[in-house]
């Protein structure tokens, strides 16, 4: 079989043997794979990986051969799933590869928060340390996290293994209910309650299409103005004007964000633009710990090795 990979510079650094090493199989790479490629980069391919390049019904009903779509990520929207199965095209995508990285990410930037590490770097780059008349330099205090309330709205394995990280720096954890919930699961906390409990929100969930923002101004204002928000899930789950305002006049302290609605991001992106001291963004890299590329990497070739055998795995369709 023929296996096209269109955007396999997304796992940049990994090693790709395990691709190669499926079966008797032709495997084309392609670094990137724009819209307009998308047609003549599969060609013939029976077998298609795809991180981020949208496979939707009107390409699927052109590739008449195609018979697996392995997604690199745990994500599906990228896929039109429904055309798939219509079509007869199996899809597989990647499971719980990150479970290390997303949690050390978002600690990460809820330490830079609560830390000012950036802000502490830039001081001392331009010299307010070295003028200091004390050992130390006070000019951007620090928040401690023991006892503080972690809120955790999506609690998968992401969610849950974050949530250890959280207790280990003596948080405690507040698992959110759905916000359409009727029955509230036991351990779990209503949604609304779950944000006004929260000094630090940390978001886990999918982002559903149709549902519009999870958190918008009203859900913001839940919030206290002492809170920080971390989003290593999807851009689409906060409304960017919402936040900024929010960030703007304090009813937010801080936010840290590791994923937009649009990515990458336009250069007038509004988030990116505000250049709000009270927001750390990083560039959608939570997942991508060099461990968590070759997870994804080594499930992507399990999937394709498990279809050849006719037991196809972690299918989605």
């Amino acid at each position: 079989m023929k296996i096209v990979f269109l955007d396999a510079a997304t796992v940049q650094g990994a090693d790709l043997r395990p691709l190669f090493e499926t079966g008797d199989h032709i495997v084309e790479l392609y670094q990137t794979t724009s819209a307009e490629q998308r047609l003549a980069h599969i060609g013939d391919a029976e077998i298609v990986i795809t991180n981020k390049v949208m496979l939707d019904k009107s390409l699927l009903s052109q590739l008449p051969q195609l018979r697996l779509i392995c997604i690199a990520a745990t994500g599906t929207n990228c896929v039109d799933l429904d055309a798939a199965q219509e079509l007869r095209i199996t899809v597989c995508n990647a499971r719980d590869y990150a479970l290390d990285s997303v949690p050390q990410h978002t600690m990460a930037l809820l330490l830079a928060l609560t830390n000012q590490v950036v802000a502490n770097h830039q001081a001392v780059q331009a010299g307010a340390w070295q003028q200091s008349p004390i050992f130390c330099l006070h000019q951007h205090p620090l928040r401690s996290l023991h006892g503080k309330t972690f809120t955790v709205v999506g609690y998968g394995g992401l969610g849950a293994a974050t949530a250890e990280l959280a207790k280990a720096f003596g948080m405690r954890v507040c698992i959110a209910e759905r916000p359409d919930a009727t029955v509230i699961r036991e351990g779990r906390t209503p949604f609304r309650p779950a944000l006004e409990l929260a000094d630090v929100l940390s978001l886990h969930c999918p982002a559903v299409a149709g549902r519009g923002f999870l958190l918008d101004h009203e859900q913001l204002s839940w919030l206290k103005p002492s809170a920080l928000l971390l989003n290593t899930a999807r851009g689409q789950l906060i409304n960017p004007s919402a936040l900024i305002d929010a960030l703007q006049h304090g009813r937010l302290a801080g936010a840290a964000l590791d994923v937009l609605c649009q990515e990458p991001p336009p250069l007038d992106d509004p988030v990116i633009s505000a250049n709000l001291p009270n927001l750390l963004l990083s560039p959608h890299v939570a997942w991508a710990a060099d461990s968590a590329v070759q997870r994804l990497v080594n499930q992507i070739a399990e999937n394709i090795t498990a279809f050849a055998a006719g037991t196809p795995i972690r299918s989605c369709v």
